[in-house]
């Protein structure tokens, strides 16, 4: 799908197809000017007409002004400066809504996604595949603890989602038009961008690369962002959490009665010879119906408390200053 001409920017050539580039930011001041030349030597070389949307996401290091000064050199620098840090998932959803290509490609900043893939992607997206996934084969920095979140996370969703979610899929990602178009349109806060793209559909294809190194800084996800990110994901493909409060009352009240049951004939017929005092059985039986009411009401407040947020009607992002 191309971008209508009645669409497209005066400056924009109106014979080539666009590609847009959107590159979510935070601290990455010493990876601006390295990606934008693996990126410009990626695309110089294509038919198409091409730009970089780099969005900082409230960065506190000298990002701002290493992508200001990469766009006074280059017309295909464009940015987005959010007012704060809303999490990499809002800024790249940012950059997306400003995009203009007739492809939108996201790509991180650190280096770790290899540019030199894009003219793959293009190929596939030409053949008329929709949405083109760069799926990691494996990370030489990725640790124990974080490759064996990975995998829980990924069985779990697919084990209680009805969105199927691609095992070490990345944001590394072609979105063609109709795409973006319909991505737009979704008005989730807490969002999952992998997600939220494979409900959408469309005809998908995969390119497996070894992420890289990262090159300069340090990772801004951390474990536990990495986890509010999986609780959120959980909560937002799937009812089953919230189902299990109800399934787990339902267990407990069956075991609860064939326990009651040996209690009371061992009690007065002595059948078994486990001599159950009166209050240990007592407390033994507040102990864990207390431990199932908590269990219920920590999964009904995950739920409430995101409801909450989808209904507060705020802005996803707030834009400091743009140069598109």
């Amino acid at each position: 799908m191309t971008l209508p001409a009645k669409d497209r920017r005066p400056d924009y050539p109106q014979d080539k197809r666009i590609i847009s580039v959107v590159v979510p930011v935070y601290n990455e001041e010493a990876n601006i000017h390295p990606l934008f030349s693996e990126l410009e030597k990626a695309l110089r070389p294509l038919p198409y007409a091409w730009h970089v949307i780099f969005v900082d996401d409230g960065s506190t290091d000298g990002s701002v002004a290493a992508i200001e000064k990469l766009a006074q050199q280059h017309s295909e620098v464009h940015s987005l400066v959010l007012s704060r840090n809303f999490g990499k998932e809002i800024a790249m959803t940012a950059g997306i809504h400003a995009a203009e290509g007739d492809a939108v490609i996201c790509i991180d900043a650190d280096l770790q996604h290899p540019p030199e893939l894009i003219p793959q992607f293009i190929q596939k997206w030409e053949r008329g595949v929709e949405v083109i996934i760069g799926v990691r084969k494996k990370s030489k920095s990725d640790k124990y603890v974080k490759r064996l979140g990975s995998f829980l996370f990924y069985n779990i969703m697919n084990l209680i989602s009805d969105t199927e979610v691609i095992a070490h899929a990345t944001d590394y990602r072609l979105m063609d038009r109709i795409v973006v178009d319909e991505f737009n349109r979704l008005t989730e806060r807490n969002r999952m961008m992998r997600g939220l793209i494979d409900w959408l559909g469309f005809r998908r294809e995969i390119i497996f690369f070894d992420a890289r190194r990262r090159q300069n800084g340090s990772p801004a996800y951390s474990n536990l962002k990495l986890f509010k990110l999986a609780i959120a994901s959980f909560i937002s493909h799937s009812l089953l959490p919230l189902r299990l409060a109800g399934y787990l009352g339902i267990a407990i009240v069956l075991l609860s009665s064939v326990l009651g049951t040996v209690m009371i004939t061992d009690r007065y017929f002595a059948l078994f010879g486990l001599n159950f005092s009166g209050p240990a059985i007592l407390a033994t039986v507040i102990l864990f119906l207390v431990g199932v009411v908590l269990i219920s009401i920590g999964l009904l407040a995950f739920y409430i408390g995101h409801i909450h947020q989808e209904t507060q009607g705020r802005p996803l992002y707030v834009i400091r200053k743009k140069r598109i």
